[in-house]
C-alpha cells in the first residue's frame, strides 16, 4: 500500500509540474500538443485549431481529474489500513495488560498462600499492631504522654 501510495504521489506532482509548465509556457504547451498529434497554433481560416487546443486542456483536465480520485482513493485506504493497525495494536495492548494483572494476582495470591503456610503457630501469639502505647504519638487523650508534659493554661492543640 505504502509503495502505491507513493508511486500516485510522484505521478501526480509530476502532471502537477507538466500542467503548470503548459498553461505558463505555450512553447512547450505546442510543443507537446504537436508530439501528440495535435495542432494547437491558430490559424487564419482554420476553425479547428481551437478546437485541438480545447480538447488538449480538456484531456489534460480528464487526466488530472482521474490522478486526483485515485490519488484521494489511495490515502483513504491507507488511512483506512492505519486506522485498522492502530485498533489491533491497541486490542493486543489490552490483551498483554489483562494477562499481566492476572500473573500479578496469582503471584500476589501465591504469595499470600506462601507466608500464611511458613509462618509458625508460636508467632501467632506475639502482640499485634496497634498497641494501646502511652509512649506513641497517637496515645488516648484519657492517657496523656508522660514524657512531655502539657503547658499550663494553654491549649496545645490551638497552635496545630
Amino acid at each position: 500500500m505504502l509503495a502505491l501510495k507513493r508511486i500516485i504521489n510522484i505521478v501526480a506532482m509530476v502532471y502537477l509540474l507538466l500542467a503548470l509548465l503548459f498553461v505558463f509556457s505555450p512553447a512547450t504547451r505546442d510543443t507537446f500538443a504537436s508530439a501528440m498529434g495535435l495542432n494547437t497554433t491558430a490559424t487564419i481560416g482554420n476553425p479547428n485549431s481551437a478546437y485541438n487546443l480545447a480538447t488538449f486542456y480538456n484531456t489534460l483536465f480528464v487526466v488530472g481529474l482521474v490522478l486526483l480520485g485515485l490519488q484521494l482513493i489511495v490515502e483513504n485506504l491507507s488511512s483506512l489500513s492505519l486506522h485498522r493497525d492502530i485498533a489491533r495494536h491497541e486490542n493486543k495492548i489490552n490483551e498483554l495488560k489483562a494477562k499481566l494483572y492476572d500473573h500479578q494476582m496469582e503471584q500476589r495470591d501465591r504469595d499470600v498462600q506462601r507466608r500464611t503456610v511458613a509462618t509458625p503457630a508460636s508467632t501467632t501469639s506475639a502482640p499485634l499492631f496497634p498497641q494501646s502505647d502511652p509512649g506513641l504519638a497517637n496515645a488516648p487523650i484519657e492517657k496523656p504522654n508522660s514524657i512531655i508534659p502539657p503547658a499550663p493554661g494553654r491549649d496545645n492543640r490551638s497552635t496545630l
